[in-house]
């Protein structure tokens, strides 16, 4: 069910907010020990903001568009009086005296907390299998990932432990997470949110948006969190539109760029390929107009995040030095030898590949070949895109270039991992917002998703495309039932 009609419900007095936490918990309570979508549940206090919100209810005061909807939250985001882990054993036990920006919204809004979910140690992964607190596993077949880093997330909403979910997306872990759970994710415009509160893997390519069930509901979490910050000096001061005012009107005569380069990438699998032309098909029977557009650097993407990246992360987190906060190895004799153990032992082996990695790339002698070269290429790569709109309205291409890989496959391999972000990474690089849609189903029943990206700010016209595919292509229709989840 989507925002709208389970808000209706609780309007007519059809359910209670208390009733409907307790129907997502325990279809959690089923599904997590074979899913493992959560770092932690919050029962005990999504029953009391339940409770309260039934109470305001019942009082006749006016209620907010997400009152009494149960949310899951990835563990990178801060809650106050709520452990913000990361799902690294660097901050197992660090409960954040303060509310991210972000979540502070949604409870403005009514909502309510039902979780904080898996995601790769502090995002940094494809497939959440990084996280100190074990490997989530896909709803559709728990031999396979969820794709990562908000792979919790993604699967939480797909398996209805909640109506819908905050991830995070650096290089693509929103929508390539979306892709292999079969929900929608939404990456906003860079700046478009607030990340204030949000928990720095790259500053400057981070980004938080949502996971839900439909197009319509991923609208309406986005009108929620969105707008200015005064905290964050990265948020824009941009009016905030009504995302969902125009998702029934007619896309006819708009013009839906096909990228060339990503139909022809190395690796693209065969199924995705023709699902996602199929998409692009019934598009245009909508009335859009398929366009030919290229966008010759969208494959040096790969190769320019792998620099940036890591180098913002090496940068944000030399703050884990285990003095102020987070966890401190014991039985050091210097100070140094401290910080260099409690880095060792609080670090997963992703997280210390990157950091080192980063460090390298900023290191005197380097850093011109290697992190100012990346930024050239990220300039071009935004040129190419701006090019690309004088001729499309929003741009099409598959989500990921394959379906959920089986979990363990990449294990020895990460430049293997790295390259499932192919096709969702230069969307990151130069700041545009973007949406995968579930788009159809390979041989084997795993999801297939399809990106479509919009333009700086243009998130309503990149809603409107894609709410009138979902309407057509009723791919949510065959989604499983969450107690059919093994």
């Amino acid at each position: 069910m989507t925002i709208s009609a389970w808000r209706q419900q609780l309007q007519a007095g059809e359910v209670s907010s208390r009733e409907l936490v307790d129907q997502h918990l325990q279809r959690l309570e089923r599904s997590e020990p074979s899913l493992n979508a959560f770092v932690q549940v919050t029962a005990e206090r999504a029953h009391s903001d339940a409770d309260r919100v039934d109470q305001a209810r019942a009082a006749g005061e006016d209620l907010g568009p997400l009152a009494g909807l149960p949310l899951a939250i990835k563990d990178n985001l801060c809650t106050c009086g709520v452990r913000t882990t990361c799902s690294s054993r660097m901050l197992e036990q660090f409960v954040p005296p303060y509310e991210s920006t972000v979540t502070a919204r949604l409870w403005g809004a009514g909502a309510v907390l039902i979780g904080k979910t898996n995601l790769d140690e502090f995002a940094m992964g494809g497939s959440t299998e990084t996280s100190a607190f074990g490997a989530t596993k896909n709803p559709w077949n728990t031999g396979h990932v969820p794709g990562g880093s908000s792979g919790g997330s993604a699967v939480a909403v797909a398996s209805g432990s909640c109506v819908a979910s905050l991830g995070s997306d650096t290089g693509g872990s929103i929508r390539q997470p979306a892709s292999f759970c079969g929900v929608v994710g939404l990456k906003p415009t860079y700046g478009r949110v607030s990340r204030w509160g949000l928990v720095a893997f790259a500053s400057s390519l981070d980004q938080v948006g949502p996971f839900a069930g439909s197009v319509a509901d991923a609208a309406e979490l986005l009108q929620v969190i969105a707008g200015p910050d005064p905290r964050d000096s990265t948020c824009l001061k941009a009016d905030v539109p009504d995302y969902t005012e125009g998702l029934n009107a007619s896309i006819k005569g708009l013009k839906v760029g096909i990228i060339r380069e990503c139909f022809e990438a190395e690796g693209l699998d065969p199924e995705v390929k023709a699902s996602v032309q199929a998409s692009a098909a019934q598009l245009e029977a909508l009335g859009a107009e398929l366009v030919d557009v290229s966008c010759p650097r969208f494959n040096d993407g790969i190769a320019t995040y792998y620099v940036i990246a890591p180098s913002e992360a090496s940068a944000n987190l030399a703050r884990y030095d285990g003095v102020k906060y987070g966890f401190r190895a014991e039985a050091a004799e210097s100070l140094a030898t401290m910080t260099s153990r409690s880095r060792a032992e609080g670090f997963g082996a992703e997280v210390q590949r990157r950091i080192l990695i980063g460090t390298y790339a900023l290191s005197a002698g380097y850093v011109d070949a290697y992190y100012k070269k990346a930024q050239q290429v990220r300039t071009l790569i935004r040129r190419d895109f701006d090019a690309a709109f004088q001729h499309a309205d929003v741009l099409l291409t598959p989500t990921a270039p394959s379906t959920a890989f089986k979990a363990g496959a990449h294990a020895d391999d990460p430049l293997a991992m790295y390259l499932a972000d192919l096709l969702t990474i230069p969307v990151n690089l130069a700041g545009l917002p973007a949406i995968s849609v579930p788009c159809g189903f390979s041989a084997a029943g795993l999801p297939i998703g399809m990106q479509l990206i919009g333009n700086v700010l243009d998130e309503s016209r990149l809603l409107q495309v894609a709410h009138q595919y979902e309407l057509v292509a009723d791919v949510l229709a065959q989604r499983p039932e969450a107690d059919l989840v093994p």
